[in-house]
């Protein structure tokens, strides 16, 4: 496995930002919403699962929690694959994967049958779908990639939208088994979109002329050197952190508002309107990270998102009807909105393009366990105490804590690290005088002829920048 070539795309060929880009944006919004609303849509059959099979409300959350989990932990597994077959064809399998685990759901006759099937196989077609979908949009995108990621990103809050609505509406006409049974079938548009992720193509060479420059060496499927990165340790700490938090209040609310006694179908219009307001804060996110005074300090943004988050959380303990629910939904669609924008456009501003692939792989695993221990968490302390505002606090301290995390751990760790700017004149004195040979030293021919060939080797390193590192 070591010596396997990375499929990073070809080397030298500079991202489109547009063209059939476009395309690829478009199966990146739809693979996005699948792989973000679909643990949260489920969230309204809870009820009837609840009463089928007769178990209580933390039971029914580890659904959603295993879905994200295996979204998540299975990233480089994910990696590995994309780096040995590519995108397209990983894409495909998993679109498969995702509508057979629904589809064998609506057969299940106990909830660990449901685990397996809409859990794991479910789960592990929707992230063989998520993460290389993330990496063709990175490699399309350059200039444009900060308004492209919150346009993908917008993907989650248009199908949650779309999704929980429909998923009362069939399990109100055909019952859990026949919804589960149509949502299988609309899954399998995740071929469709993977159909989309054509691979960049090197541009032709002439014949009998050999390619410029040297050629890159043959790199590992799993690249473990991010983990020598220290803007790439704080941003796992802190997102693993703030992950425990992020998704409990969607998977709750509806429940909330159903415990208030508000009618099923108004209860899941809460998530229809988290997923309204979330639509346009992340386009909005995307473009104002996307700013040129602004993007250097995208890391500074993003943890501003999770404190809002997390504030919102806790002022949303506070609902005492129907009411107070909406307007908790409104400001949490805003702050998540920001958070989902921003959270990858961060990651692949620290690690680069060439370790995105593997980078997102590592963090995915790492955000697993607490994907994995956060809903269920808050279903054991609903259990316990029948009181929803404990399990809004408990989320919003979490979140709340992350984005402390990454401001604190960037400004001292990471801040104190970067060099002070250089003037241009200072630039422009210190680059002559890297040129410059000598003083009395003789310089041999041979010397400078591999000077000039080694010349190419520079121009295709990756450059650090501001907008490269935390």
């Amino acid at each position: 496995m070591g010596g396997a070539v990375v499929d990073e795309g070809p080397t030298g060929i500079k991202a489109p930002d547009g063209g059939w880009g476009w395309a690829v944006l478009f199966g990146c919004f739809i693979i996005t919403g699948f792989s973000y609303a679909f643990p949260k849509a489920v969230s309204v059959f809870f009820k009837e699962l609840m009463h089928e099979f007769g178990i209580g409300y933390s039971d029914t959350a580890w659904i959603s929690s295993i879905l994200l989990a295996m979204l998540y932990g299975t990233g480089p597994l994910c990696s590995v694959c994309v780096n040995r077959f590519g995108c397209r064809p990983v894409m495909l399998v998993g679109g498969l994967f995702a509508s057979l685990g629904m589809v064998a759901a609506s057969f299940c006759r106990s909830i660990i049958q449901i685990y397996l099937t809409t859990g794991v196989i479910t789960g592990l077609g929707l992230a063989l779908n998520f993460q290389p979908s993330l990496i063709m949009l990175n490699r399309y995108f350059n200039k444009r990639r900060p308004i492209a990621n919150g346009l993908a990103a917008a993907g989650s809050p248009v199908f949650l939208c779309a999704l929980s609505p429909l998923g009362q509406l069939l399990q109100d006409h055909y019952g859990w088994r026949g919804g589960f049974l149509i949502l299988g079938g609309l899954l399998l548009n995740c071929c469709v979109c993977a159909a989309l992720m054509r691979p960049l193509v090197a541009p032709q060479v002439g014949r009998g002329t050999e390619p410029r420059g040297p050629q890159r060496p043959p790199q590992r499927l799993l690249d473990l050197s991010v983990f020598r990165d220290r803007g790439f340790l704080i941003y796992a700490v802190a997102a693993s952190i703030m992950v425990l938090g992020l998704f409990v209040p969607p998977v709750f609310v509806v429940s909330y508002a159903k415990d208030m006694g508000v009618p099923d179908t108004k209860a899941a219009f809460l998530l229809t309107i988290l997923g309204f307001i979330d639509i346009f804060a992340r386009p909005t996110a995307g473009f104002i990270t996307g700013l040129k005074k602004v993007r250097p300090y995208s890391v500074y943004l993003f943890s501003f998102a999770m404190f809002f988050n997390g504030f919102t959380d806790l002022t949303g303990s506070t609902a005492t009807d129907y009411g107070g629910l909406v307007v908790f939904c409104i400001f949490f669609g805003i702050s998540y909105g920001m958070v989902g924008a921003l959270q990858f456009e961060v990651l692949m501003a620290i690690v680069g393009t060439q370790k995105f692939s593997s980078a997102i792989g590592l963090v995915l695993l790492l955000e697993a366990v607490a994907v994995l221990i956060g809903p269920p968490s808050g279903g054991k302390l609903l259990d316990a105490t029948k009181v929803y505002k404990y399990v809004f606090i408990l989320a919003g301290a979490e979140v709340l804590t992350s984005s402390l995390v990454l401001l604190l751990g960037n400004f001292f760790c990471i801040g104190k690290r970067k060099r002070p700017e250089v003037t241009e004149p200072e630039e422009v004195a210190s680059e002559e005088k890297l040129h410059k040979p000598p003083v009395d030293v003789g310089v041999d021919s041979r010397e400078v002829e591999h000077f000039l060939k080694a010349e190419p080797e520079k121009n295709g390193e990756v450059v650090h920048t501001p907008e490269t590192s935390v």
